[in-house]
């Protein structure tokens, strides 16, 4: 049983699936929609919520977060670039790793996409809402009732936290902290109840879930030509929005650059790297590109570098109108700072925000059910899960499942750990696309399909083994001189020393070449930068997947069942 968990597929039988179906998708994306999906998947929730965290830690440093981030997504964009040519099917890093690895490493990664793509998307639906909300008071002056636009959890925090508060010396608070306890404890005491226990629901991030299924459902044609929509808005808007703040910077802001050190920079990982996980969702489409072997691979490349300029852009220009302290616990950053400066553009930030946290949840829609769609042609899920609408040309089962595993998660569960639980399973599918080419056997350079230029690693690697060594020397000094009373985030970093050493020494070995092998090591890294409480959450995932598969895939793959005609 050993041998056979990590039974692999051949990539000419993964070519010749999609043609034995009775109803294919629809071969219409060209690379400028490839691109533009890639931007609505990547700018989103990180540049109009998420950077404001980040910037609080980093100050202006938080720019060269973003560029380290994209480095890293770059290593691993490379990576998906050539298996997008060698592997031009639906299934992303699950069909990579299952031509690589074998079976139970594409399972985990299959769930570990469920992360990054289903409850992610739970995260961007529940940030909508809250956009929607501000553009409703401030743009319309419409109040909905607080009880449906909060989840049960948050709501009883907040509630708990104000009575707390409140029945100590209210003295020291200010009046704006005054205003908020007192109203979360009357939207508690205000909204209905079943018996004695109040209800809460988030009921605009579930009607924006329905209709960005409804949207995916009834054709990628019709998601397309939306996303493009959405996508020259919010970049248009973007662009806009620097033009006008650079009229407000305050060079002086911009010193200290970093007032954290690089400690307080990388503090922002999650939230940064959130901002950036959506690039791979390109790959998900890849039965629906007319030409994916050259046109994935740039597509993803381009939507990258778009991506990273923007949000670089708007990190400056943030920290450079507003000290870089004034972000502490500002949710909205890009309204923040123009609340009091120009109050006109925050009403277009509202709107644009709306737009481009609309965009993320179709992109990430559109993943999700061509990830089950291609596990479960593999007989690891029930078949329904593979099945084509004739009209709509569409995952439709897998499609409404998502829709109602999004809808309900976003109307009733908090967001706070799930940003952290998503990027984990994001740098998890990083890391084995990266380490599967290194895999892989090399095969001949073909006109038309991307190939990574081999650079050999085996003196480049060392050398910036020793110089991240020497550079993080007082960290690895007190880590091993404290390893018995540090937390799990040092012995994290101890254990990515010694495989970084291990995958350094095969490298000089076999000589590996560099990108793969940087797209592993910088993935690695940002890896062991989430906190401890997010990977016991994520175990805890992946026992439950694991379960499942040894329950249900390992005795129905397709793989398990040699000489038998394969029944789709």
């Amino acid at each position: 049983m050993g041998g056979s968990i990590f039974r692999k597929k051949k990539i000419e039988n993964i070519i010749a699936e999609p043609k034995e179906q009775e109803h294919g998708l629809n071969k219409i994306l060209t690379v400028k929609d490839l691109t533009f999906l890639g931007i609505a998947a990547v700018v989103g929730a990180g540049i109009f919520s998420t950077i404001g965290s980040a910037a609080y830690h980093g100050g202006p440093g938080v720019s060269l977060l973003f560029v380290i981030t994209a480095v890293t997504c770059g290593f691993s964009a490379l990576c998906y670039a050539e298996f997008a040519s060698r592997v031009p099917v639906s299934g992303s890093a699950y069909t990579y790793s299952y031509v690589s690895f074998g079976e139970v490493i594409a399972w985990v990664i299959g769930w570990a996409l469920i992360l990054e793509y289903a409850i992610g998307n739970i995260v961007v639906a529940i940030s909508w809402s809250g956009y929607f909300n501000n553009l409703l008071v401030h743009v319309f002056h419409i109040h909905l009732p607080d009880w449906l636009l909060v989840d049960p959890e948050t709501a009883t925090k907040a509630y708990e936290s104000a009575v707390k508060a409140l029945a100590q010396n209210t003295a020291g608070l200010t009046p704006e902290e005054l205003k908020n306890y007192q109203f979360a404890i009357d939207a508690y005491k205000a909204a209905p109840r079943i018996g004695d226990t109040p209800v809460f629901l988030n009921l605009p991030a579930f009607i924006i879930t329905a209709l960005v299924t409804w949207l995916a459902y009834i054709g990628i044609k019709e998601s397309k030509q939306s996303a493009n929509f959405m996508v020259l808005f919010k970049i248009g808007v973007i662009i806009f929005i620097i033009i006008v703040g650079a009229f407000f910077v305050d060079t002086n802001n911009w010193t200290p650059f970093l007032p954290n050190r690089f400690e307080g920079v990388l503090k922002g990982v999650s939230a940064v790297f959130y901002a950036y996980i959506g690039f791979d969702a390109i790959s998900t489409t890849a039965e629906e590109c007319r030409n994916p072997q050259r046109d994935l691979p740039r597509s993803m490349i381009y939507s990258l570098l778009i991506c990273t300029v923007l949000y670089i852009a708007i990190a400056l220009i943030l920290t450079g109108i507003e000290n870089y302290a004034s972000f502490k616990n500002v949710s909205d950053p890009l309204a923040f700072v123009f609340e009091k400066r120009a109050p006109w553009v925050e009403k277009i930030v509202s709107v644009s925000a709306v737009v481009a946290t609309t965009s993320v949840l179709l992109v990430f829609q559109i993943g999700q059910p061509r990830i089950w769609m291609s596990m479960s042609r593999d007989g690891l899920l029930p078949k329904v899960f593979q099945k084509i609408h004739p009209r709509y040309k569409t995952p439709s089962f897998s499609t409404l499942l998502t829709g109602v595993i999004v809808g309900l998660g976003a109307l009733f569960l908090e967001s706070s750990l799930m940003t952290d639980l998503t990027s984990i399973g994001t740098l998890f599918a990083f890391i084995l696309v990266c380490g599967g080419l290194l895999i892989l056997p090399p095969v001949a350079k073909e006109a038309g399909k991307f190939r990574i230029p081999y650079l050999n690693g085996r003196y480049i690697i060392p050398i910036l083994l020793v110089v991240f060594t020497y550079l993080f020397r007082e960290r690895v000094v007190q880590s091993f001189s404290n390893i018995g009373n540090e937390g799990y985030q040092e012995v994290l970093f101890l254990l990515f020393l010694v495989i970084a050493t291990i995958i350094t020494i095969k490298t000089i070995v076999k000589k590996y070449s560099f990108i793969p092998v940087m797209g592993v090591l910088s993935c690695l890294y940002l890896l062991i930068e989430i906190p401890a409480i997010s990977w016991l959450w994520f175990f805890v995932w992946m026992a439950i997947g694991l379960t499942i598969y040894f329950l249900y895939g390992y005795r129905n793959s397709n793989l398990a069942k040699p000489g038998q005609q394969r029944k789709l």
